[in-house]
């Protein structure tokens, strides 16, 4: 159902959204700890060194593109074009995805009030997802273990990580062990937009690519992440030469 390719040496997931489900459901039937991870143009090109990055989106379960330059990359280098998927409708989806099959639900990370207000509105939204736990974000290390503690004993079918966990992705594989269950994805903006603190980015920007042009206007220091997709550009280049 997956058909994992590589964009300059990078492991990409293609999965078609009519086969989400399937492979949802086929994940969560894996014993242990699972990942899904986005994969944005600047994490492909952090994963290219020999890192806990690299290695944690090697063993991610499924690794879902969401920036239109991994696929114009693909297309450059002749592979097979994946998927790309906005993020936040993503997200919303895999909940209904559980919902339908009465699943659980574990929310970690933001304040006090964005997890509140987050974990109200799911209610509202999607009534037959049982949400067996809840964790602000911030926490210090000592508070830890018992986070760690309270997951396992709850064995969400899945943990929504967002603000407020420093290590993002890596807080779930650098602790894959201490699990039983679950899948872990994380996404940043996931308990501001549930909650109406953070806009969306509107739908057509995000088709057209456009959706970082809204963070330079929003900050304008942002302007400076051309250098990173220019540095992506010259990589292209250098992996279509030497496959020449």
């Amino acid at each position: 159902m997956i058909q994992r390719i590589n964009v300059c040496g990078v492991p990409v997931d293609i999965l078609k959204q009519e086969n989400l489900e399937q492979e949802i459901l086929e994940i969560l039937a894996k014993p242990g700890a699972k990942q899904i991870m986005f994969l944005s143009v600047w994490n492909l090109l952090k994963a290219r060194h020999k890192n806990d990055y690299a290695e944690a989106l090697k063993s991610a379960d499924l690794i879902i593109p969401i920036s239109k330059s991994i696929l114009q990359g693909a297309k450059f280098l002749k592979r097979d074009i994946p998927v790309r998927y906005n993020p936040f409708d993503a997200v919303i989806t895999i909940l209904s995805i559980l919902e339908n099959h009465f699943k659980t639900l574990y929310l970690l990370g933001g304040n006090r009030k964005t997890l509140l207000q987050t974990e109200s509105n799911l209610h509202v939204t999607y009534p037959e997802l049982r949400i067996v736990g809840r964790c602000v974000g911030y926490f210090s290390k000592n508070a830890e273990a018992d986070v760690i503690q309270a997951i396992y004993k709850a064995q969400p079918s899945l943990v929504l990580v967002s603000e407020g966990i420093k290590e993002k992705d890596l807080w779930a594989y650098h602790r894959k062990n201490q699990f039983s269950s679950s899948i872990f994805l994380y996404y940043r903006d996931a308990f501001g937009i549930f909650s109406s603190r953070i806009q969306r980015v509107n739908p057509k920007t995000f088709e057209k690519g456009h959706e970082m042009m809204v963070e330079v206007l929003h900050n304008p220091f942002k302007i400076f992440m051309i250098f990173p997709f220019m540095w992506y550009s010259l990589v292209l280049l250098w992996y279509k030469i030497r496959k020449k």
